[in-house]
């Protein structure tokens, strides 16, 4: 068997030893950095070889960069469907307090208006809530959070901001019932806020609208027409706001024009009313002429004497 020598052949030896070669190329390094640190002789050397190898360096990145933008593209779109996640959570949320706006602001000007009408009838008033309406469907009833503990009495006038709603009629310790504008055994004499002229208004029940009854046909009263409390049944003060006049039918060889009209209060609406005190809602009552009375009586009597 042929021996094989261990030294390499003469093909692969290449000049002198690594040792001089890395002792060579370490001090030209050294030179040229010194050369280039004092001098900046490789200034311009430096400047060719960015310009030449800036496309390779951007074709070796291409990769990477391809690798980072889908990455960012992945995360990117996690991150906006769990912000969209949390911006419809947070909606929804907000969302009964977003429907209940336009309620709540309408809701805050009817308890201004009410505390404007309050501040009419300072100390005569009470403020009240309402509960629920009556379940007889034959008549038209509502009940307050306020009784007899409250001060309540049965005849008090309750109003909302709009105008009248109705009467107490019946009063508990802690809530009251009221007998609606509607109500068919309900009656307000008003007037007309335009002419003065002076009627009853009669609930006609459910469903119905209330009725100016006993109105001769030649009397003022147009469509549109305001009527206002007038005042003379002492129990509801003059000049609240009571309906709107819907219709007015003469009819040739009828006795009393028929005479509907439109509640204007939101009795079927408004959750706070004002329970209006007998302070408040009676008038007066003017002063006795108690001279002038025995001034008639003593000329009565001496006529009577003299007749004698």
């Amino acid at each position: 068997m042929r021996h094989i020598p261990a030294e390499p052949p003469a093909f692969f030896h290449r000049g002198p030893s690594p040792l001089a070669r890395l002792t060579f190329f370490g001090v030209i390094s050294l030179a040229l950095l010194f050369a280039d640190t004092r001098f900046r002789y490789l200034e311009q050397v430096r400047y060719v070889a960015g310009v030449v190898l800036a496309p390779v360096q951007r074709l070796i990145l291409m990769p990477r960069d391809a690798i980072l933008n889908v990455a960012t593209y992945f995360l990117d779109q996690q991150e906006l469907l769990k912000r969209n996640a949390d911006l419809e959570r947070k909606l929804l949320q907000q969302a009964p307090v977003v429907q209940a706006s336009p309620v709540l602001r309408q809701e805050n000007e009817r308890l201004k208006s009410l505390l404007d009408m309050q501040a009419r009838y300072p100390g005569a008033a009470t403020a009240a809530e309402a509960l629920y309406t009556g379940r007889d469907p034959f008549s038209q009833k509502l009940f307050i959070d306020k009784g007899s503990e409250s001060g309540l009495v049965p005849g008090q006038a309750v109003i909302d901001a709009n105008g009248v709603v109705g009467q107490v009629t019946r009063v508990y310790p802690r809530m009251s019932e009221v007998t609606l504008l509607t109500d068919k055994d309900h009656a307000v004499p008003i007037k007309v806020e335009r002419s003065g002229v002076r009627a009853v208004l009669f609930g006609a029940g459910a469903g119905r609208l209330p009725e100016l009854r006993f109105v001769a046909p030649s009397a003022d009263i147009n469509n549109n027409d305001v009527l206002v409390t007038s005042g003379i049944d002492g129990t509801y003060p003059p000049g609240l706001a009571v309906a709107q006049v819907a219709s007015v039918e003469r009819e040739t060889g009828q006795m009393f024009a028929r005479i509907l009209a439109r509640p204007l209060a939101g009795a079927d609406r408004s959750r706070y009313l004002l329970v209006l005190g007998k302070v408040a809602a009676l008038p007066p009552p003017p002063e006795e002429p108690v001279q002038a009375d025995s001034v008639k009586r003593g000329k009565g009597g001496k006529g009577r004497r003299a007749k004698e």
